[in-house]
């Protein structure tokens, strides 16, 4: 007798189906519910996945209700003399059913793995929700969904009690090889079994083994490295010292020229004020982690939004919460450099540094593209992958791909610190020179004082969200208006202060009087000085003001410097009673080390710095 193998094609067909139809309405589930954030995503999540926890008879008495005679569906598919309830389209809605929650959570969680700073320079560059998810989302996401697609196929495959109850066993008609296994057995025909057994296990294994030998060598292919989301929204230090707002806030305007900012943004464990205005310049932005540095950038960006204020670029508004203006980020003409450079793991040199130039005419492109590599020195990289790159050519991809579609504006969220030290230094000589050239305004955002000093000409500290200080770099430095800010920028010597007469204060903690050049402020709080710029000698100079005996407590070595910290007017009871650090180069050291305490320490008038609480 002929064996029937009409269960196997009937399974085939039905599955083929089925995966069909989950695989679109499971994508497009997914990418939904990656950006939905109303407060029915429980509820409707719940839904999706029901069917995976459900018993599947639970399932196929479901859908009888729905699709039989007298349910709605089924008298819908009446009227037009047709029926489902036991036909093999039965089949396949019952394995689409049941087998759709693989498929949506396998999705779902491929495209959350994605990193997302790669989603937010994609809409900088000027893409599309549309472009971004085809280019982007879609292509990194292809392992998880081919095995959602692979593990919905075989559930598909195998679904059992859900096709029974709406199909039914109907042979050559409805009956799966699940069913044709189970009445083998009843029947007690064993080999009939073992041989749909091992026909259904063959193709269902067949099919994971070949998803996972293909995705190691595509996740090989692209990706080198992993890449990781830097959040910004760190907890804030409340006990900060801050000043008053208005202190030092510029007075804003509509700039026709320039980049105004004043918005808030209150998060749960953040809180964002900050006000500014930019012309074209490169203005740095210092504050320690969690001071709202590249949360400002997000904001101008577009890829966060602000709770309250506005953001105008050259006469435009991107950002306006009273008039109810929010430009995409796509429209807005401002690229930002990512602290990890979120280059397209998947996309070559030059189709990253192409990407954002896609409404250009192809030759306008090539054109482009090979300018960008040409000025930072990329030309023998183009076909090159991210993962194949050093840090410091990374860098470079980036800040190329960035300029390609001429902003008006680049915001560069700590660029460097990736970096090696070595790198580092190549890399800043090269974004100098770039920045030189570039016409539009420059946010540069760092916690490192000497970056900031070598590649800004005005800064603006901020700490707990707030603007604490806006002014030239050498303002910023030298004459700093707080003792936070003072620290924000590198001082380490600090004391309580009192003014005795018009040029002389006394500083309490350190049990000195000072002479000052500089006018003494109302609402004196403390003096401080830096360390490097202490002056030491093993032998009194009387004719100088502002020196004071001093011991040493304790040393720290750098490879060019030591850290030196002294006490004065009284030798230390242990290597923590100090008042102060000074720092020297080694060869100082050696020409002081071996003399006998008392040693003196002079306080330069000129390097005194004088502030107010």
């Amino acid at each position: 007798m002929t064996a029937d193998f009409s269960p196997l094609w009937i399974s085939l067909k039905t599955a083929g189906l089925a995966t069909i139809t989950i695989f679109f309405a499971g994508t497009a589930a997914a990418y939904w519910m990656l950006g939905y954030r109303g407060r029915w995503k429980p509820v409707i999540e719940g839904i999706f996945v029901a069917p995976l926890i459900l018993p599947p008879t639970v399932v196929g008495f479901l859908l009888l209700q729905l699709f039989g005679r007298n349910g709605p569906l089924g008298q819908l598919t009446a009227q037009f003399d047709f029926t489902v309830i036991f036909t093999w389209y039965a089949a396949a809605i019952a394995a689409t059913v049941v087998a759709f929650p693989l498929m949506y959570k396998t999705t779902l969680g491929a495209f959350e793995q994605v990193d997302r700073s790669l989603l937010q320079v994609a809409q900088t560059l000027g893409a599309s929700k549309r472009h971004i998810f085809w280019r982007v989302l879609l292509p990194l996401s292809v392992p998880g969904i081919l095995a959602g697609t692979t593990l919905a196929f075989a559930r598909a495959l195998g679904e059992f009690g859900a096709t029974l109850m709406l199909a039914g066993n109907i042979p050559g008609q409805t009956q799966t090889i699940p069913m044709a296994i189970y009445f083998a057995v009843e029947a007690g025909a064993m080999d009939e079994a073992w041989m749909w057994a091992i026909i259904i296990m063959t193709i269902s294994l067949s099919g994971i083994i070949a998803v996972n030998l293909w995705q190691k060598q595509y996740e090989h292919r692209i990706q080198g490295n992993s890449f990781r989301v830097v959040e910004a929204n760190e907890p804030i230090n409340s006990r900060v010292q801050r000043i008053q707002t208005s202190q030092i806030k510029p007075q804003l305007s509509t700039l026709d020229q320039g980049l105004l900012v004043d918005i808030k943004k209150q998060l749960a464990n953040f809180a964002l004020s900050t006000a500014f205005t930019a012309q074209q310049e490169t203005l740095g932005i210092l504050g320690s982690s969690g001071s709202g540095k590249s949360m400002t950038l997000r904001c101008i960006a577009g890829v966060e939004t602000p709770s309250l204020g506005r953001i105008v670029l050259n006469g435009r508004t991107l950002f306006d919460s009273q008039k109810r203006i929010n430009v995409p980020s796509h429209q807005r003409k401002v690229s930002l450099v990512f602290q990890n450079y979120a280059l397209f793991p998947h996309m070559s040199v030059a189709q990253n540094i192409a990407f954002g130039l896609q409404h250009l005419p192809k030759t306008v492109r090539s054109q482009r593209v090979n300018q960008q590599m040409a000025l930072m020195q990329l030309q023998a990289f183009g076909d090159r992958y991210p993962h194949q790159l050093s840090g410091g050519q990374q860098q470079r991809v980036a800040l190329a791909r960035a300029l390609s579609t001429e902003p008006e504006a680049l915001l560069l969220d700590e660029p460097f610190s990736a970096l090696d030290t070595y790198l580092r230094a190549q890399v800043e000589r090269q974004l100098s020179e770039t920045l030189a050239t570039y016409s539009g305004v420059t946010l540069f955002v760092t916690h490192n004082l000497e970056e900031a000093y070598r590649l800004c000409e005005n800064l603006m500290v901020m700490s707990s969200g707030q603007p604490i200080a806006f002014d030239s770099k050498h303002r910023i430095f030298e004459h700093p208006r707080t003792r936070h800010v003072a620290q924000l920028t590198g001082c380490k010597n600090f004391s309580r202060a009192v003014a005795l007469s018009r040029d002389t204060i006394a500083a309490t903690d350190w049990g000195i009087n000072l002479q000052v050049v500089e006018a003494i402020p109302d609402g004196l709080a403390d003096v401080g000085i830096r360390a490097h710029q202490l002056n030491i000698t093993p032998h009194p100079d009387i004719g100088l003001n502002n020196t004071f005996p001093c011991w040493l407590a304790a040393t720290s070595e750098t490879p060019h410097r030591m850290t030196l910290f002294l006490k004065l007017n009284a030798a230390p009871t242990s290597s923590q009673d100090y008042h102060m650090q000074a720092e020297v180069f080694k060869d100082k050291w050696q020409a002081i080390k071996d003399h006998p305490f008392p040693w003196y320490v002079r306080f330069a008038p000129l390097r005194l710095m004088l502030m107010v609480g």
